[in-house]
């Protein structure tokens, strides 16, 4: 059936006005609400935060980078070779297909690279280096695990490293290595050393200095923020608060089998996500899904009036006064 407008009472309507009203009546509630009950705004964990307040912490992640013992060292794709973290189901694993494109060597990337490139300021950087990338791999392992027995007993004074009175070259470059390095970190320039690429613009990718701290350093941080995800998993925000609550069915897969047992749990929980919002998606399509709705009828609780009107045989559209 068609119905003129004539047949509707007709009132003037300021479209305008009421945008500019409810603009600014959510714009006043969003401001409100967000300085009332929006969550702390705790800074990035950075090199420098590491340095100042737990030396000895950031000390043992650059040792773990020298000595090839950090988590990315054999994560796999897209850092390297590795398959300590290379999630398959069977045959069907895309981060292995998708093969290394962000290469990280974690001793080189994390720590020789970015001392490299402050040879210009300091000079004997460059001696120090040349003795660490002259020696075999032997060697330097050798170096390293020395510095690392004895660190328990270290004390870090005035930003310098502190160790324990050993033999003769048992440490190597190793101390004066992580005492430049403590230096870089401590100026605020760690993360921009690794990160930077020669010329001018600006940097934009900071995904190799985010993998630096993504070991020990990140969880002691994240343990006294309570967000180890212990409780709320992927929507814990900082402190006592929730985070983004439309990822509650992420986090519910985490928490139920096979998820919480799989070693591929975050392949297996992406590809169910997928499926379920495809089904969702394409429910108009699929015959016997898309008549759920008329089947249940919900639909005729919700326009009873309508369907009242329309059997008393009235016009369920007229405005009445």
């Amino acid at each position: 059936m068609n119905y003129a407008n004539s047949k509707y009472r007709q009132v003037p309507y300021d479209l305008v006005r009421e945008l500019t009203l409810a603009t600014a009546g959510v714009g006043v509630a969003v401001l409100v609400l967000a300085a009332v009950f929006s969550t702390p705004d705790v800074p990035s964990l950075s090199a420098k935060q590491v340095a100042q307040q737990d030396p000895l912490l950031l000390i043992r992640t650059e040792l773990n980078a020298l000595s090839g013992q950090s988590a990315i060292a054999t994560y796999g794709p897209p850092y390297n070779h590795g398959t300590q973290s290379v999630q398959a189901i069977g045959n069907f694993s895309p981060q292995a297909w998708s093969g290394v494109q962000i290469p990280v060597d974690p001793a080189y990337t994390e720590v020789i690279r970015p001392l490299e490139r402050m040879k210009w300021i300091d000079p004997a950087i460059s001696g120090i280096l040349a003795t660490w990338t002259q020696a075999s791999e032997s060697q330097q392992s050798t170096w390293v695990a020395n510095v690392q027995r004895v660190l328990p007993r270290a004390t870090v004074e005035g930003g310098k490293l502190i160790l324990p009175a050993a033999v003769h070259g048992s440490y190597g470059p190793v101390v004066a290595i992580t005492n430049d390095y403590l230096a870089l970190a401590n100026s605020g320039l760690l993360e921009a050393a690794i990160d930077g690429e020669q010329g001018s613009s600006p940097i934009v990718n900071r995904t190799k200095s985010l993998l630096l701290l993504q070991g020990a350093a990140d969880s002691t941080y994240a343990q006294k923020l309570n967000m180890l995800g212990e409780n709320w998993g992927v929507i814990k925000e900082t402190g006592n608060y929730p985070g983004a609550v439309w990822l509650w069915y992420y986090t519910l897969l985490y928490q139920i089998p096979p998820y919480n047992s799989s070693s591929a749990a975050d392949l297996l929980v992406v590809l169910t996500v997928i499926t379920v919002t495809g089904i969702l998606m394409l429910i108009p399509f699929i015959p016997g899904l898309r008549s759920i709705p008329r089947l249940v009828g919900v639909y005729k609780l919700i326009w009873r009036r309508h369907y009242r009107e329309l059997r008393a045989g009235g016009n369920p559209y007229e405005t009445r006064e």
